[in-house]
């Protein structure tokens, strides 16, 4: 009997190659995603962590190859169990999206029909994919319901999508993703509308499911206590690229970007009771135009001349990654 590879052997589940989408505008090309690269491995949890603007969910929907005109993929690769999606027909994509990988949506309504039952949805979905009876399905789709929260799972099966609240909505966008054990899940601020609990509910349900069932997970969101509970690696974004890459313990601990620094000094809680909050100083930069060199200098307190240059993605400390000139080694407990 061949020996078994240990997990941390395995190939990684997704591998994006330097990517690159960009939304071509009458005003000119906005490279929404410039230059990406990151592993997600099997039954790890990869945190997108952004601001609004920063590129996080544009590289989601690249990876799903759901970015719509004016928009489209310029460069670079998605492997996916060795195949890359960006050379991949909308027929093989088709066959893998909902069933090998699945997306959760900001908004609900992007995954629920509003004429349909909810049991019809979610069978439908899962006779889609594999052959599986009808009473197989519901009895799949009724435990699913369970497994993210929502109450007396039979009758709600039998309701529309307008006899939810937005939270219940969003519960069966997430258990509609979770139906087939997708290999990887991409999900895109899913419980940002749902109350703390429920929240916490399906956050541990989430890292259930990576741990036994092996799925990958890259959970996009710009709350970093989301990511600091959840994940184990992180990908701090910033003007359509990767600012920081490292595992959660590195990144929130000993932060190297400014930008990582000022996101983190900028959490309640890290700031002195009675202090103002700390904040981040100007804005994020148009990405059409954004300044020769590196783009946070603008905001940055570390910035020198050095910055005008373009900083290359850089590993300062041992797997732990930043595109940065100046980094803050001095709180790593290391020598600038």
């Amino acid at each position: 009997m061949e020996p078994s590879i240990p997990a941390s052997a395995a190939p990684p589940t997704l591998q994006v190659r330097n990517l690159q989408t960009s939304f071509f505008t009458r005003a000119g090309e906005v490279k929404a995603v410039n230059d990406v690269s990151f592993n997600v491995g099997r039954g790890k949890v990869l945190g997108l962590v952004g601001e609004s603007g920063s590129g996080k969910t544009v590289t989601g929907f690249s990876i799903m190859r759901l970015v719509d005109e004016p928009g489209r993929i310029t460069g670079g690769q998605i492997l996916f169990g060795g195949q890359d999606l960006v050379k991949a027909s909308e027929e093989e994509m088709r066959q893998i999206r909902g069933n090998r990988v699945a997306m959760i949506f900001q908004d609900p309504m992007m995954t629920l029909n509003p004429v349909l039952r909810i049991d019809t949805q979610m069978i439908e979905t899962m006779q889609a994919h594999r052959k599986i009876s009808h009473e197989a399905a519901r009895q799949r789709a009724r435990d699913t319901l369970g497994m993210v929260g929502i109450p007396s799972p039979d009758e709600r099966l039998k309701a529309y999508p307008h006899q939810f609240s937005g939270g219940m909505r969003q519960r069966v966008a997430i258990a509609i993703a979770l139906l087939h054990e997708p290999d990887l899940i991409v999900a895109d601020e899913p419980t940002t509308a749902l109350d703390v609990t429920i929240q916490g509910q399906i956050l541990a349900e989430v890292q259930k499911l990576a741990a036994t069932t092996g799925t990958s997970i890259i959970w996009i969101t710009h709350d970093l206590s989301v990511v600091a509970g959840l994940a184990d690696d992180i990908a701090v974004m910033y003007a359509g690229r990767i600012a920081e890459y490292g595992s959660v313990a590195d990144v929130l601990d000993h932060p190297l970007h400014p930008y990582t620094n000022g996101l983190l000094g900028s959490v309640p809680s890290r700031n002195k009771r009675g202090e103002p909050l700390r904040q981040i100083p100007g804005m994020t930069p148009s990405l059409l135009s954004l300044p020769p060199g590196c783009p946070f200098q603008n905001r940055c307190p570390r910035a020198a001349d050095v910055c005008r240059q373009d900083p290359p993605m850089a590993e300062i400390l041992p797997a732990h990654e930043a595109r940065c000139f100046r980094p803050h080694l001095e709180e790593a407990g290391v020598a600038a």
